[in-house]
Formats: structure tokens, C-alpha cells, sequence
């Protein structure tokens, strides 16, 4: 038992757990952040960690929401974010794998999440995880009600070292099941020829470590991919507005290539 034993069945969030942005947006793009913020839940006292490392990589995706909110306005593309940290509860994983509330992040042991109980866990997921998830589905079914194109893109960015290890790409498109979006993606990418582009790298996407893609993408029928930006390529203002130029200028070429009335979107 750590310190932080006894924690709440039930958790009230100082703020909401979703953000969004041009929730009318005409794009056929929806783009979705799993690791958008850092907040955690006052009743949880920051899990026992202190400050540097809910700054870390460890706590969220370090750059991508400013990437994500520029790409949402350049393509009024509907944009749907989560405010809490990924320690507090996984918004990419499966709620019923042990990644979900990780115990050990990379080499960071978080007190709070040592030895919780079902029902503190289920608190985490009814509060955070399951307003995500319930609001993206929604937003689906009513563009597919309205027979509106829909590609589900998943944004996110990645740490330039993991464990030790130095991660040379730049970016990269992840994927499953769905490939002609990502493999058209990285072709455009790679065409740049300034950049070190991952296929499937740093990550591969599965059902058993990932949510998003396979649940509100495969499962639907819906043309998707992944996308991982570098955090040290991302670390200010200037360079995310200029990876958000840069992946707009590319989504619009996609959606004149494949977004047509004609498409599965699949």
C-alpha cells in the first residue's frame, strides 16, 4: 500500500475531461488527441509525483495539442481532445490492460496508481476515459447519420529517447488494419526530403495496446491513421505552427486525392 491508499469511488473533475473545437467544422477530417493534457484530479494529489515529472513525456503528449488545435482551424476540421493526464488513466488503452493506470512509466514509479482498487479505477474510467470515448463515438454516428465523409485522424507526439534509446524519426504514420491512408501519408512524407519518416515507428497500432483506432476507426469502417510527431521538433510555438503548415498542406492533397463522393472512406 503507498500513501495514497485511499482513494475516492468517486472523482470530481475540476474541469471537463473533453475539449473541442469546430464541432461544426465542414472538414471531412475528425481529429482526435488522446494525450492532449496534463491535469489530474485534485482528490488524486498528483499521483505522489512532483512537478518535473508531470511535465515529463511520461504525463501526456508533449506539443501536439498546439499542432492540433492549428490543423483544426487551417482545415475547420473537427477537433476532440482529452485534458487529463495519461496517468490518471490511459485514453489510448484498453481500460482492462495493466498500461491503462501504469504503475511504472517508463522508468517513474507513480505512487498513486500503486495498488488501487477496482472501484478507485472504475472512478478514473466513468469520469475521464468514458466521456471521451462516448463523445467521439457520438460525433461519428451523427456525421454518418448526415452521410458525411469521415477520416479519423489520431494525433499524438513521441519522446526523442525512450528507455535510453534514441529515436532517430521524425515523424510517423501508425496504423493496423487500415493502410491506404497511412501508406499515402508516407509517401507525401517522404517525398519532403528533409525527414527521417517511421513506418509504423515508433509504434505499431494493435487491439491490444491501442483504443482509438481500433474502436472509433477499424471497428467503424472509417479511413484512418495515426500520426507521431517528435516532442523536441515541437517544443515552442514557431515549430508547432510549422509541423501544423506542414501536415494541413498534406491533408488537403489527401482529401482532393481520396475524399470524393465516390469514396468508401474506408
Amino acid at each position: 500500500m503507498t500513501a495514497l491508499d485511499a482513494q475516492p469511488a468517486i472523482i470530481t473533475l475540476h474541469e471537463p475531461p473533453v475539449i473541442e473545437r469546430n464541432v461544426s467544422g465542414a472538414s471531412p477530417f475528425l481529429l482526435t488527441c488522446d494525450h492532449y493534457g496534463r491535469l489530474i484530479p485534485d482528490a488524486l494529489r498528483d499521483l505522489g509525483l512532483p512537478e518535473s515529472e508531470r511535465q515529463r513525456h511520461i504525463a501526456w503528449d508533449i506539443g501536439i495539442a498546439g499542432v492540433a488545435e492549428r490543423v483544426s482551424k487551417a482545415l475547420d476540421a473537427h477537433l476532440i481532445a482529452q485534458r487529463y493526464s495519461r496517468l490518471v488513466i490511459d485514453c489510448n488503452r484498453p481500460p482492462d490492460v495493466a498500461s491503462s493506470i501504469p504503475s511504472v512509466s517508463e522508468a517513474t514509479v507513480i505512487p498513486g496508481n500503486e495498488a488501487i482498487s477496482q472501484a478507485e479505477a472504475d472512478a478514473r474510467r466513468r469520469a475521464i476515459f468514458e466521456p471521451y470515448h462516448r463523445r467521439i463515438k457520438e460525433a461519428i454516428d451523427g456525421r454518418l447519420a448526415q452521410d458525411r465523409p469521415t477520416v479519423l485522424i489520431s494525433l499524438h507526439s513521441f519522446t526523442p529517447v525512450y528507455a535510453g534509446i534514441a529515436r532517430p524519426w521524425h515523424i510517423g504514420t501508425l496504423y493496423h488494419r487500415s493502410t491506404v491512408l497511412p501508406h499515402l501519408l508516407l509517401s507525401l512524407l517522404r517525398d519532403e526530403g528533409d525527414l527521417v519518416v517511421g513506418d509504423n515507428k515508433p509504434y505499431a497500432v494493435s487491439d491490444l495496446t491501442d483504443y482509438t483506432i481500433p474502436v472509433h476507426g477499424e471497428a467503424r469502417g472509417l479511413m484512418n491513421t495515426g500520426i507521431e510527431i517528435r516532442q523536441d521538433l515541437i517544443a515552442d510555438e514557431a515549430e508547432q505552427t510549422q509541423w501544423a503548415d506542414r501536415l494541413t498542406r498534406m491533408l488537403r492533397e489527401i482529401e482532393t486525392a481520396l475524399i470524393t463522393p465516390q469514396s468508401s472512406y474506408a
